[in-house]
């Protein structure tokens, strides 16, 4: 009775489940029948245990219990996921969020003018307007005190913009002693120029401090727009050696816009943050100094699946609640049935989307995903008092992220982007704060809701868009 047990065991442990049989009513067998048995060839003895279980069910009675698969938790998978891909994590890390262009601007400027080495700064672009023009002066000055300042921006960012930077302003602000130059100037027939932007935002001051997230160099971070009104998005600082990881990717950057092969001990951490550099806003966390933090680098050709890989993983693994808030939201297929699948599986999906945008036709094509998954049990927020440009997730209250990535083709598939995956529950806590905050100031979705809200016009763009999404 053991030997098949045992093989029955063998059998189920091929498809993950463990059945234990136990025989419970001993005395229909005797001692002479069970030593018969055990003198029985091994096939007649399986042949006469079949009989016995199949044919006459009644003589044992067999309890199955199955053990349940051990539960990985979401934050522990991803960054296994995320290992074998490459992606190095620190623990000795703090994140501090900066949640609005005042916060942001403030706190990057305090650093700069305390930087003793050198400051590295690589955006999108740099719109020709006060907040930029502040910025090249604190730059300014301390390129005059003999520190090394570089900076990079994107041709089609700039070239794309309402304020863009002329060859003049660039003269002026290298006539400043501030190394800059442009990725990928815009030349005809331009179609190429489309594609495979450097959409990163990042800035590191004495290869200590870090800087990254969703806002370039712009005053309507603080001050809005017109058409939008206000706009929001989110940044953070980073202190500890994942700040390692921002400097690699800027002077790899560095290196393919300039030709400068710019290395050495001194544009990196080492030990020790940079102390001397005073008036941050602190990290309030309790986990400040000890978070984990990886940095998610695309790279056409090279990492180009990487950021899709996090966010399809990440929605996958979710056990409990998610929580988005994207711009552009086209998404791919995969990341819809994923957010589809979640919802399904009891999974708690919350997406946050804006009533306004700085763009057309894309959020069209968000508005139609964001219905297609109300239906499908996803709960939508649509924010109206101005324009959301913030590019995070939350997952089970775990680990969240905090880029420039959005979830459209142009990040997903072709741009160059960052993001900073921190898992953390404290830093992930201080984003679910900000993000329930924000609801009050959304509306929820509804079939009624989405019906007076879009026009047969509308829901038809959304569906063109929807068909565009490849290329948005």
């Amino acid at each position: 009775l053991q030997l098949y047990a045992l093989t029955i065991v063998v059998v189920k442990q091929r498809r993950t489940q463990y059945i234990v049989i136990n025989i419970t009513d001993k005395r229909k067998y005797n001692n002479e029948y069970v030593k018969k048995i055990e003198r029985t060839p091994l096939l007649v003895t399986i042949l006469l245990l079949w009989f016995t279980f199949v044919e006459q069910p009644i003589i044992a009675v067999s309890t199955i219990q199955t053990q349940p698969s051990q539960r990985i938790s979401s934050d522990s998978s991803i960054v296994q996921q995320l290992k074998t891909k490459g992606i190095q994590f620190s623990n000795n890390n703090s994140v501090t969020l900066l949640t609005t262009g005042q916060e942001k601007f403030d706190d990057l400027f305090k650093a700069i003018d305390q930087a003793r080495s050198s400051i590295h700064l690589e955006y999108f672009n740099f719109r020709n307007d006060s907040i930029n023009k502040e910025l090249i002066n604190h730059l300014a000055r301390k390129a005059k005190e003999g520190v090394e300042v570089r900076a990079i921006f994107d041709g089609f960012g700039n070239a794309s913009n309402n304020r863009p930077m002329r060859k003049k302003h660039l003269r002026e602000i290298r006539e400043k002693g501030i190394e800059i130059y442009e990725f990928k100037p815009i030349a005809f027939p331009w179609i190429h120029d489309i594609f495979n932007r450097d959409h990163r935002k990042i800035a590191v001051i004495d290869g200590k401090i870090g800087y990254t997230g969703g806002m370039n160099v712009a005053d309507y971070y603080i001050k809005g727009t017109k058409v939008v009104g206000e706009w929001h998005d989110m940044h953070c600082r980073i202190e500890g050696d994942a700040v390692n990881t921002l400097q690699k990717i800027f002077l790899q950057m560095w290196q393919k816009v300039s030709g400068q092969n710019i290395h050495g001990a001194k544009y990196y951490r080492g030990i020790s943050n940079a102390e001397y550099i005073k008036g941050l806003k602190v990290d309030t966390c309790k986990s400040a100094g000890h978070q984990m933090v990886g940095i998610l680098n695309r790279e056409p050709h090279i990492t180009k699946d990487i950021i899709r890989f996090f966010y399809e993983k990440a929605i996958n693994d979710a056990k409990d609640s998610i929580k988005i808030i994207n711009p552009y939201f086209t998404l791919s297929p995969k990341l819809r049935a994923a957010l589809k699948n979640a919802a399904k599986r009891g999974v708690k999906v919350e997406i946050m989307l804006s009533v306004k945008s700085d763009i057309p036709l894309t959020p069209d094509c968000g508005y139609y995903n964001a219905h297609k998954l109300m239906k499908d049990g996803c709960t939508i927020w649509l924010f109206e008092p101005g324009f959301h440009h913030t590019k995070i997730i939350l997952v089970d209250g775990n680990f969240c992220t905090i880029g420039s990535a959005n979830l459209n083709a142009r990040s997903l598939r072709w741009d160059r982007e960052v993001n900073t995956v921190i898992v953390d529950k404290e830093v992930t806590k201080e984003l679910d704060t900000i993000f329930e905050s924000q609801k009050k100031r959304c509306f929820k979705l509804t079939e009624k809701k989405w019906n007076e809200w879009r026009t047969p016009w509308q829901k038809l763009k959304g569906k063109l868009g929807f068909l565009l999404s490849p290329f948005l």
